[in-house]
């Protein structure tokens, strides 16, 4: 047998192989490494200048990090990404940020007039930090939906979605408000976005279980094959928007997105513990949970190269844990980059997918 044929050949088995023994595996047995505020461009230059001048008292370091597109952080290898999202159901309140008449701008913004539509929208903070991969929500989702068929069997990605709204800022705008109408809204675009055969629901882990905890600490997860080319949707939020979510929906059913509801809820299964030393979340990843937590935050830890939090995520069992630097700065030199050894962003979990 010629040397090239024989390795084509072992090689295929190895994959083979390794795809038969992650099928049996459910998905909460993943350890996956993915992207914080996915979708954020950095502030540009003059607007940031400008803003940190007026205000001396606070350091706007932490907003120094960017992100490449949503599609290319999937085919690098990230399974997990983070969108906040705006309400905006006449269209045109986020249209023209107000930090672009304080700043020379770099570049147009929404040339394509994405912004004017009714829909939720996509971006950080309101007026300052705007800049954006995909300016609306079903952009976004569109994208994920592109790449998913192109990738059918991808092992399934978590997102972490922040819907955002809150006090007026110092522009005066003030983002509108989630009523159970807008989550009701949310969850519909959602589904027509990504069909049906794209999601993993509350509704799929709770099966035949009284309560979605129930299904959670009885391990009814699907395996991989089952949640294969899929997304799980998970609500970054406590509290009355998280609440709110849920009201009227006895453990999820019939919702799009899963929620941090904290254990003993009906409602628990996915846990946000962003403190990767917190002693508490191996156990409850044993106890079946899925919990997202970060290795880094507010450009601290790659200023400091400091893998610390980066290596307790990882011997905790967390399943999600996010980062800003799956690629080193590009804004303050320093060699900080977050991967597994072997340089990929899934792996089994350490400690319950031995």
């Amino acid at each position: 047998m010629k040397p090239f044929l024989f390795t084509l050949l072992f090689v295929s088995a190895v994959n083979f192989g390794v795809q038969a023994q992650n099928n049996n595996l459910k998905m909460n047995q993943l350890q996956v490494i993915g992207s914080h505020n996915s979708y954020r461009h950095a502030i540009e230059t003059d607007l940031y200048n400008t803003i940190q001048a007026r205000d001396t008292s606070r350091s706007l370091k932490g907003l120094q990090y960017t992100h490449i597109s949503i599609t290319d952080q999937l085919n690098k290898g990230l399974r997990n990404l983070e969108i906040d999202i705006f309400a905006d159901a006449k269209g045109g309140k986020y249209a023209h940020p107000r930090g672009l008449d304080i700043a020379k701008s770099e570049e147009a913004y929404d040339p394509e007039g994405l912004m004017k539509k009714p829909g939720f929208k996509v971006f950080h903070m309101p007026d300052i930090d705007f800049r954006t991969s995909c300016y609306t929500f079903e952009i976004c989702l569109q994208e994920l939906k592109k790449w998913s068929d192109a990738n059918p069997n991808h092992v399934p990605v978590f997102i972490t979605l922040e819907p955002k709204d809150g006090d007026a800022n110092f522009f005066g705008t003030k983002p509108e408000d989630f009523t159970a109408a807008v989550f009701d809204e949310m969850d519909k675009v959602i589904r027509k976005k990504l069909g049906k055969d794209k999601l993993i629901t509350p509704d799929m882990v709770r099966g035949k279980y009284k309560t979605l905890e129930e299904a959670v600490l009885h391990n009814n997860w699907p395996t991989l094959k089952e949640a294969k080319g899929r997304f799980l949707f998970i609500l970054d939020n406590n509290g009355a928007k998280r609440d709110l979510y849920a009201l009227n929906h006895p453990s999820l059913k019939g919702r799009a997105v899963f929620i941090n509801a904290e254990p003993g809820k009906p409602e628990a299964a996915t846990l946000f513990r962003n403190n990767s030393e917190d002693p508490q979340i191996e156990d409850l990843v044993k106890k079946g949970y899925l919990i997202r937590t970060r290795a880094d935050s507010d450009t601290k830890e790659a200023r400091a190269n400091d893998y610390s939090h980066f290596e307790a995520a990882k011997k905790s069992g967390a399943q999600i844990i996010t980062t800003d630097y799956y690629l080193p700065s590009t804004f303050f030199n320093s060699p900080y980059q977050i991967k597994y050894d072997d340089g990929s962003y899934v792996r089994n979990n350490p400690v319950t997918g031995k």
